[in-house]
């Protein structure tokens, strides 16, 4: 396909696939224009906390999966690492389905020699490891987040603006108020430091970044609920950090129904 880029790595987390707000149309266009030698999907990938609650399961997560399980019969090696969300796979360590493996963790050699300790990261959220119910409270509430991003979101399209995500911007003003971001990042690179590892790699948060701590290369592969964030190796061992919201350039903005026009007009 053109425009299609290959990769030694691509490492991808917290799709939440059964969730409303999972974007398995975003997902899927990436998929069909990166390519990489292993895939490792770092937790969280299924939503089983919202399908337990209400199943919602549409095409578009049947065309995610099919198109994993596409690319590992013709060759990508596709590991999977469970997180809190999908925890009902942690009891299956070094198992295949469908030619993807299952692990806890893994250590991941770069191609420039470089070590990363890749692991999901809820074992290292307080609220959910001490707190079950209170993070189980907390998902609730993030919903109700996800569904005034959606409402909002679809105003700003007819309105021709750019996709801004209200649950990632509320999200980002309460974890900064407790330093929550701050703090997460911190363990986790403790525990890289505790495995003698250059780096590590994981999710969880719905926080996209790479920086250095005291040495050690932190990265956050985001998330595809409101980020669309992946993270991709190249063949020297450099990371990248890619948001993807498709090739196809954004159409014209359709005329502004009268009722938002007085809206705006009043305001």
């Amino acid at each position: 396909m053109a425009n299609t880029r290959h990769f030694r790595t691509i490492f991808l987390s917290d799709v939440h696939l059964g969730s409303k707000a999972a974007r398995t149309d975003l997902l899927l266009d990436f998929l069909r224009h990166h390519e990489a030698d292993t895939i490792i999907l770092v937790g969280d990938i299924v939503d089983g906390w919202r399908l337990k609650r209400s199943w919602h399961w549409p095409q578009g997560c049947n065309d995610v999966v099919q198109k994993l399980l596409r690319k590992a019969r013709k060759g990508t090696r596709i590991v999977y690492i469970p997180g809190n969300h999908d925890e009902f796979l942690r009891d299956f360590p070094g198992s295949h389905f469908g030619g993807i493996e299952v692990a806890e963790r893994l250590i991941h050699e770069a191609g420039d020699g470089k070590r990363y300790l890749v692991l999901h990261g809820d074992e290292f959220d307080v609220v959910v490891r001490n707190a079950r119910l209170l993070a189980y409270l907390g998902d609730w509430a993030y919903d109700a987040a996800i569904v005034i991003n959606i409402g909002l979101s679809a105003i700003r399209r007819r309105l021709g603006m750019p996709y801004w995500s209200f649950s990632a911007w509320a999200k980002l003003q309460v974890k900064q108020a407790v330093n929550f971001i701050g703090e997460f990042q911190r363990v986790v690179a403790d525990e890289a430091r505790r495995n003698n590892v250059d780096g590590v790699i994981c999710g969880h948060i719905h926080h996209a970044v790479m920086e250095d701590m005291d040495g050690i290369h932190y990265i956050n592969t985001g998330d595809w609920v409101e980020s669309c964030t992946a993270v991709a190796e190249h063949q020297d061992g450099t990371m990248e950090m890619i948001e993807w919201h498709g090739l196809v350039t954004v159409p014209a903005p359709s005329p502004v129904p009268a009722e938002i026009l007085n809206d705006m007009k009043a305001a």
